[in-house]
């Protein structure tokens, strides 16, 4: 593909993008907890990158039961969607458009991370055998095994 052709607008949907650079999902684990909100550190971030055709945001749980990672932002509550608001009118003040990849871990959780310490919710009982993140006492990042 030519850099003339990478540089061209494409109509998405109701969109047009500016060009066909598309941003891929990052997850970086920066929201606020607890409460699982986007900071403005993440609005910054995104701003930053409004030039892409189109961004993709970080995984974001549709509810509590689906976080599966400490850091993990959310778009269930209203706190989450005002937060989310703020990013999205950022990029679009810049010019950009956005996307949310929405996420439920299913079993890639940790009853801690669940509410009411509850198993994780997913369509198998049987363990994932993999590991999660979460934070110590003093906000680090730990890994340990999936519930």
């Amino acid at each position: 593909m030519s850099s003339e052709k990478l540089y061209s607008p494409l109509k998405v949907g109701a969109i047009t993008a500016a060009n066909r650079i598309f941003m891929a999902p990052l997850t970086r684990l920066r929201s606020i907890e607890p409460g699982d909100i986007p900071t403005p550190l993440m609005a910054e971030y995104y701003r930053q990158r409004a030039s892409a055709g189109l961004i993709i945001s970080e995984a974001t749980q549709i509810s509590a039961q689906a976080k599966g990672y400490a850091g993990a932002p959310g778009i269930h509550s209203p706190e989450q969607i005002a937060a989310w608001k703020k990013i999205t009118a950022g990029v679009h003040a810049e010019n950009g458009h956005m996307a949310v990849q929405l996420w439920h871990t299913g079993r890639i959780s940790h009853a801690s991370l669940q509410p009411g310490g509850q198993a994780p919710v997913a369509p198998s009982a049987l363990s994932a055998g993999t590991r999660t993140s979460l934070r110590d006492e003093n906000g680090q990042a730990i890994r340990v095994e999936t519930s």
